[in-house]
């Protein structure tokens, strides 16, 4: 399989999961940071509640796209990790995509 497939093979991203993703391409952030900086990238339009954040975590962790890079006093601190970062680039790459053909069309649907 080549790299572009293996990478590819998580794409789509839900909403969710590239928001929190793009979030710890910034920084290293543990859970309760995570989901004030999606709801305030996001424009409020993400609220992440601390059930999908974790399924979030555990799912991209068990796939080596985000690592936990330190515990204290029980907040696990996680950033993504190189695959992680071939996969949210991928989506952007993507979502430009969709960007440009929206802009595109925009007006043909506008009132």
């Amino acid at each position: 399989m080549t790299e572009t497939k293996e990478i590819s093979k998580y794409l789509p991203l839900s909403e969710t999961t590239c928001y929190t993703m793009l979030c710890l391409a910034e920084e290293p952030l543990h859970g309760y940071a995570l989901m004030q900086k999606v709801s305030e990238i996001s424009q409020g339009t993400v609220s992440l509640g601390a059930g999908t954040l974790y399924t979030i975590f555990s799912t991209l962790e068990k796939e080596a796209l985000i690592e936990m890079v330190s515990e204290a006093d029980r907040r696990k601190t996680y950033a993504l990790t190189g695959k992680g970062r071939q996969v949210l680039a991928l989506q952007i790459q993507r979502l430009e995509i969709m960007a440009e053909n929206s802009r595109r069309i925009k007006p043909l649907i506008a009132d």
